[in-house]
């Protein structure tokens, strides 16, 4: 059982969870801390580290930066204290999630003959479409089957959006988060890669619910040989918490805020 699951998203981005609902999930889950981490969003309270009903919210984020070989991988900051930069750099991508999810809408709509009945706002990603298209009664896609064959890389109604690149990312969370973490390192296509940039951060998601058996050994070689620290949590879209995540020693070496940390 985790202690710490520091990956969880809300219905501030793509997760199904209200931000009001994280603490009774995590009550549920037997989990003591959150991180939650909606992609390229900042939360709505100022400090790093909060109390809600008995449980540690740790303010959050998932970026997604673009390396200079083209490949695009996501940062977690944690223990983030919003500044002018975070603020400015996520503003701009929220405000392409909204143009580009209004373009996806408008493209699936118009392949299928349907109305979808969404709205692209903040926090706007592909998981709100292809929930609506396997919802709706006229479509024969399943969620899985919108991303396979229509709105997935490479598909009719995918739309790429504009993401800044590895560097600024790093830089404004740098600034902004205690720590920084290069998000499930095996879900990318080249691991030597994004190691190899993750050599550059504080720390590397190692432990994650990966769908199939995961070799971790190069990961756990980049983490000792350049001193990074663990970071783990389950990627939470759902309800269930507590997949994946860190224990309490393991989370103790994260020396986030000590103001409102568990006794």
């Amino acid at each position: 059982m985790a202690y710490a699951d520091l990956h969880v998203h809300t219905t501030r981005s793509d997760g199904s969870l209200e931000l009001e609902e994280v603490p009774a999930a995590a009550g549920r889950a037997g989990v003591d801390v959150v991180a939650v981490t909606d992609h390229d969003r900042v939360q709505p309270f100022d400090e790093p580290l909060i109390e809600r009903k008995g449980v540690t919210i740790v303010h959050g984020i998932e970026l997604r930066v673009e390396a200079d070989d083209g490949q695009r991988l996501d940062l977690l900051g944690y223990g983030i204290e919003p500044n002018e930069e975070v603020t400015a750099i996520t503003d701009r991508i929220q405000t392409n999630r909204i143009e580009r999810g209004r373009a996806i809408v408008d493209c699936v709509e118009d392949r299928l003959g349907v109305d979808l009945g969404l709205t692209a706002n903040e926090g706007f990603g592909r998981p709100h479409v292809a929930r609506a298209i396997d919802d709706h009664p006229d479509t024969n896609y399943d969620y899985q089957e919108a991303f396979d064959h229509l709105i997935g890389s490479d598909c009719p109604c995918f739309v790429a959006r504009e993401i800044p690149s590895f560097e600024r990312g790093r830089e404004v969370l740098s600034e902004a988060a205690e720590l920084v973490s290069l998000a499930h390192p095996l879900r990318y296509d080249d691991l030597e890669g994004a190691l190899a940039r993750a050599t550059t951060l504080d720390a590397v998601e190692v432990h994650y619910p990966y769908d199939r058996a995961v070799d971790l050994a190069r990961v756990e070689q980049t983490v000792d040989r350049h001193d990074l620290v663990v970071t783990g949590g389950s990627d939470a879209h759902e309800g269930t918490l507590g997949l994946a995540g860190l224990s309490r020693d393991e989370y103790d070496r994260l020396e986030l805020s000590q103001r409102y940390r568990p006794s």
